[in-house]
This record gives structure tokens, sequence and C-alpha cells, in this order.
């Protein structure tokens, strides 16, 4: 399937229609003079996954969470 391309004023006509199939996974092309020069392509969320950190962290000093000398006045 070929990514279907638009001139400028026809994107600004449609946008909520290109805007709808980006939702649906559709990349659509935007073109200056038939040159392409924007893409509008669906914003996928991060996946995330429960302790993809793990043995990261190699060391944590005794008094990572001792005050700041700075905030010595807050106390």
């Amino acid at each position: 399937m070929s990514v279907p391309q638009f001139v400028i004023t026809e994107a600004k006509a449609h946008f909520s229609e290109l805007i709808e199939k980006a939702m649906l996974g559709v990349e659509v092309i935007v073109a200056k003079d038939n040159t392409p020069v924007a893409k509008i392509v669906p914003l996928r969320p991060p996946i995330r996954k429960p302790g993809a950190g793990k043995g990261k962290i190699l060391y944590i000093s005794p008094d990572f969470d001792a005050p700041l000398e700075d905030f010595a006045d807050y106390e």
C-alpha cells in the first residue's frame, strides 16, 4: 500500500481527516510543489516494562537522603 500524499492546501482543508488516518496507523505525506516536506504519523506510547531498571543502579551513598547543606537554614 502506498503512502497517501496531499499538497499543503488539501492537507489544510482535510486536516481532521488526516489526523483520523494517523490515529488508525496510516502515515500521510504533505507536499509543497509535489516535493514531500512533512509526514503525519501516529504517535506510539512508550512501552514500559516493570523491572526494566533492575540492576542499573550500582551504588547508593549511605547518606543519599540526608539534607543538603544549602538547606540547613530551612530545618
